[in-house]
This record gives structure tokens, C-alpha cells and sequence, in this order.
């Protein structure tokens, strides 16, 4: 939810900027560990076990599905849990990305978009590079725990840490822009 809180964070003046970006959306790229997840790692003498997600952020991908936004995760880890929950969520899934950056291109073509129908919201540095491209024509999130970094690329900070319903509070974020966007956008 989007909170009058973290509404404050947006400069008013570009609030219509704002929502003529979230007009044209058509693909939230989120990173995986500490968005989709509170970034713990649960590991038995096999290796990597577990990860925690939110149903919360599952219902995220689902709203911004029904508005005609797809979702896709981009992720420095290979992980055969982040690939299961991708693959119930239906989205594209981007595994072992160490740049991701230079995986940009790719991203947008497979999914048949340009830069300026992109979203993204990372939690670290290594989402620094992507997200300072992506916020020169599109928006960029980060959850409430995201390193300062991070938080001051973000377009929206969101009200919730990793893990916790951070993407769904973007998400409904984005879903909120659009809304207000209809009566000012051409045919609106």
C-alpha cells in the first residue's frame, strides 16, 4: 500500500511525469534476493534449501498481469527455488546474471518492449547500473531495507522491507499512477 508517508518522497512537481511513465508500462523487471525475499538464504549440507516469499507479491504480479503489465525476474543467483516460484507465477526468469546492466537489451527484447515501458526495484548494489538506466525513461523502486544507494535511484521507496510485500507495494504504486494518469493521458 502506498502510504502518505512514502507518497511525500515523490517531488510533486514530477507527479505527472510519474504517471505518464506508469501509463506506458508494460514490464516490471524486479531482482530476486532482497525484494522477492528478506535476502536470508536457508541451506542444508546439500546446498541451498529454501527461500521465503510473500503471497502478497505473487498477488503483485497478478494485479499488474490483469493491466497488462508483465513481470520478469533478473537475478545474480542460479537457483532452482527462484525458478520454481517464477515458473507457478508465470514470468520470465533471468537466472546467474552477474551484470545485469549488459543484460538489459536482452531483457527488452525478449519481452518486446522498449526502456521507457520498463520498471525495475532492486535492493543492492548490484542493481545500481540497470536502475540508473532504467530511471532516465522509466521507474525504479526499492524496498524500505534497500542499501542508501539503492534508495536514492529509487523513483518510490517502498513501505515494506524485502521479503515483507515490498514488489506488492510497488506494484500497487504503479497501479496507482495509472489510475490518476487516465484523465490526462490523449483519448483519456
Amino acid at each position: 500500500m502506498v502510504t502518505e508517508r512514502h507518497a511525500a518522497l515523490r517531488p510533486p512537481l514530477f507527479e505527472r511525469e510519474l504517471e505518464d511513465r506508469a501509463a506506458r508500462l508494460r514490464l516490471v523487471v524486479t531482482d530476486v534476493d532482497g525484494v522477492l525475499t528478506d535476502g536470508g538464504v536457508y541451506y542444508s549440507a546439500e546446498g541451498e534449501a529454501l527461500k521465503r516469499f510473500s503471497v502478497r507479491d505473487g498477488m503483485g504480479v497478478e494485479r499488474l498481469r490483469l493491466a497488462g503489465i508483465e513481470t520478469a525476474f533478473l537475478t545474480r543467483e542460479s537457483s532452482k527455488v527462484v525458478e520454481a516460484r517464477a515458473a507457478k507465477l508465470g514470468v520470465r526468469c533471468y537466472l546467474g546474471v552477474r551484470d545485469k546492466r549488459a543484460a538489459l537489451p536482452r531483457v527488452l527484447e525478449e519481452n518486446g518492449v522498449a526502456l521507457n515501458e520498463v520498471a525495475y526495484i532492486g535492493d543492492d548494489v548490484n542493481d545500481g547500473e540497470i536502475m540508473a538506466t532504467i530511471v532516465q525513461e522509466g521507474l525504479a523502486g526499492a524496498p524500505l531495507d534497500a542499501v542508501p544507494m539503492i534508495l536514492r535511484r529509487a523513483h518510490y521507496r517502498c513501505a515494506l522491507p524485502g521479503g515483507c510485500g515490498a514488489f506488492r507495494d510497488f506494484a500497487e504504486w504503479i497501479l496507482d499512477l495509472r489510475d490518476r494518469a487516465r484523465p490526462h493521458r490523449p483519448g483519456g
